[in-house]
């Protein structure tokens, strides 16, 4: 597999906070060394969707690169999200995230505006020409929107930028998929829980993964029996984690149901910011049996 700078196994880790609703960067350190240490990731991606990023403000995503960085910095990858819909802020946003100790950044398609191909192009260059840091392409058009999904030809044209390394692929689009891993170099993780194994099949290279928060030996046992040349074993691992990946995200937002998770383990997670709503009893129910479940098989 080619070398990647942003990791293998990514969590796409939450933002905890504290009781009354403020960042708890305590508790960000806590979970962050969990993450790498027990959980077997090797990149932590921060302010991301999981990371309920549209609801922090830009002084919190840099406190929690700088936090993050500097508990598990030598020992995992710290990518940074900074995209927004704003041009100029998701740039100041990235050079804060490079001062304060991240090693790559997460940049999402501008939402809201819709804008088309050619000013999506401009965004994102113009985001990684602002640092030195390589740049992951966030790819989620269920969440920015359909006419913001990056096309092959967009994809084709931003490979050729020299810090832009490598996508996020939430586009549930295989046929693209296998267009853009077979023209570019750019490197693919699957942003999907459900995605995964499918998408290294094809060739993608890892994972940034909402399950891994809550199963991140799990998840990454999938990539191990598959690239071990077990295929049976890593569909039938695959296979085990599909009713709690289906738990987790058909419903509610990834950070919804792991900080449910969280709050039953002790973990740090806190609430979540509106206009999201926390997990009601029976949703924590599933969440928690559909863990069980997965974790003993």
């Amino acid at each position: 597999m080619p070398d990647s700078p942003f990791g293998r196994v990514a969590a796409a880790m939450i933002t905890p906070f504290d009781s009354s609703g403020a960042l708890d960067l305590p508790g960000a350190r806590r979970l962050a060394a969990h993450l790498v240490d027990r959980a077997g990731c090797d990149a932590l991606v921060l302010s991301g969707t999981a990371g309920e990023s549209p609801t922090t403000s830009g002084d919190e995503k840099t406190a929690l690169v700088r936090a993050v960085a500097d508990e598990v910095g030598d020992r995992a990858r710290i990518v940074a999200g900074v995209g927004s819909a704003d041009t100029r802020h998701s740039a100041e946003l990235a050079r804060a995230a490079e001062e304060a100790g991240a090693h790559g950044l997460l940049v999402v398609t501008p939402y809201c505006s819709h804008p088309a191909q050619e000013a999506v192009a401009r965004h994102l260059a113009t985001v990684a020409d602002a640092t030195a840091l390589p740049v992951m392409l966030h790819d989620v058009p269920d969440r920015t929107g359909a006419g913001t999904a990056l096309t092959v030809e967009t994809l084709t044209r931003l490979a050729e930028h020299p810090r832009i390394r490598a996508v996020e692929d939430c586009g549930r689009d295989l046929m693209k998929t296998a267009r853009v891993l077979g023209s570019t170099g750019l490197v693919h993780y699957s942003g999907c829980d459900e995605t995964t194994l499918p998408l290294r099949a094809i060739g993608a290279h890892g994972c940034v993964s909402t399950v891994a928060n809550v199963a991140g030996p799990a998840v990454r046992g999938v990539l191990d029996a598959f690239d071990a040349g077990d295929h049976a074993g890593a569909a039938r691992r695959h296979q085990a984690l599909v009713p709690l990946v289906d738990a987790m995200t058909s419903q509610v937002p990834g950070a919804v149901s792991v900080k449910a998770l969280f709050a039953a383990a002790g973990l740090p997670g806190g609430p979540v910011r509106p206009p999201l709503l926390p997990a009601d009893e029976a949703l924590t129910a599933r969440l928690a049996e559909a863990l069980r479940a997965a974790l003993s098989r």
